[in-house]
């Protein structure tokens, strides 16, 4: 725990395309409401980003995209570290420490790398394999107590546990034992997993060749009206009960991106339009996208042309970011003998 009391909490977005409704809803927005109640980091996980092919020249913009984005949404500088991963080296530096004590049997069980790998698992980069590792690095770097995590991200904060036991068991007559402190994960009610406007099942993806699929934050009004009324539903009418959605994977989607912008539950949206067309849901779920993302959108462009607020931003993060890892750094190459 920090002087100020405050518990620290990590998280981080890959600058890997425009950022898109899912990452706000899912992971920005959160960010906002936590930063006055934690002492609050987060990264812009460059190095994960590069475990697949990244162009340099998009890599380079897309870092100060996502970087404005979090400004632009609310992530005040002033309250969080707001940092770029790459520009700490002692990420990279416990990430190795971490590959020398992660087991490769729990490496083998992370689902996530066989569905990004699939078939192709011979020919993809050494570092998506060992890229919760690295991910398990970010965490305990700064010895976050919380983790904001989705579905897709809980069994690597199990693994980063596992890690950070094993740790302390191994160096425990050597100064080790409890040195890091076991994250826990932070399940923020209300948020919902936001999944492609076309296919229910899949989530919303930058990566996604169609950008039909995703409501991006720097969509203008138009836009977003029309791809909410190309949105994929289905024949029938406004469902009456949330045991409708359990084989209506699109429209439950559209109810769960209007709950969590209204926040309201998704009983209570089904309530208000039950009886009605899907147009006029559509309509209402367009004017309130609008209502909450063009604020963001305005304010988005701003900064993104004032390229040397956004670097001063980065590197005072950075700078705070670096003053609180060296000295987690140094006490652990102590600790296992490395100087």
């Amino acid at each position: 725990m920090t002087s100020n009391n405050k518990k620290k909490v990590f998280s981080g977005v890959q600058p890997t395309g425009a950022l898109h409704l899912g990452n706000y809803l899912g992971a920005i927005k959160n960010f906002v409401s936590l930063q006055t109640d934690y002492d609050s980091l987060y990264c812009i996980v460059d190095l994960h980003a590069i475990t697949v092919w990244q162009n340099p020249k998009e890599l380079k913009d897309n870092i100060l995209e996502v970087a404005s984005a979090y400004l632009a949404c609310g992530i005040d500088p002033k309250n969080s570290t707001i940092f770029v991963q790459s520009s700490v080296p002692q990420h990279a530096e416990l990430a190795w420490i971490f590959n020398c004590i992660s087991r490769i049997g729990w490496l083998n069980r992370m689902t996530q790398f066989k569905e990004k790998a699939g078939k192709n698992k011979e020919n993809v980069s050494s570092g998506l394999y060992t890229y919760p590792n690295l991910m398990a690095a970010d965490i305990l770097l700064y010895q976050a107590d919380l983790v904001p995590v989705g579905d897709d991200q809980k069994q690597h904060l199990e693994l980063t546990r596992d890690i950070a036991q094993k740790f302390n068991n191994d160096y425990s007559d050597f100064g080790g034992d409890n040195f890091f402190s076991i994250p826990e994960p932070l399940i923020l009610s209300g948020s919902a997993r936001i999944m492609s406007l076309r296919d229910g099942s899949k989530k919303m993806s930058k990566s996604d060749s169609s950008s039909m699929t995703r409501i991006e934050l720097k969509d203008d009004n138009d836009l977003i009206v029309k791809k909410i009324s190309k949105a994929k539903t289905d024949p029938l009418p406004m469902p009456g009960s949330l045991k409708e959605l359990d084989s209506r994977p699109e429209v439950r989607n559209l109810l769960n991106i209007f709950s969590s912008l209204r926040e309201e539950t998704v009983s209570e949206i089904i309530n208000e339009f039950n009886g009605k067309q899907f147009s006029d849901f559509k309509k209402n779920l367009s004017d309130l996208l609008i209502s909450k993302l063009e604020p963001i959108r305005l304010e988005l462009l701003k900064i993104e042309a004032d390229k040397s607020y956004i670097r001063d931003v980065l590197s005072n993060g950075s700078y705070k970011a670096i003053e609180k890892s060296e000295k987690t750094i140094k006490e652990i190459k102590n600790i296992i003998g490395l100087g």
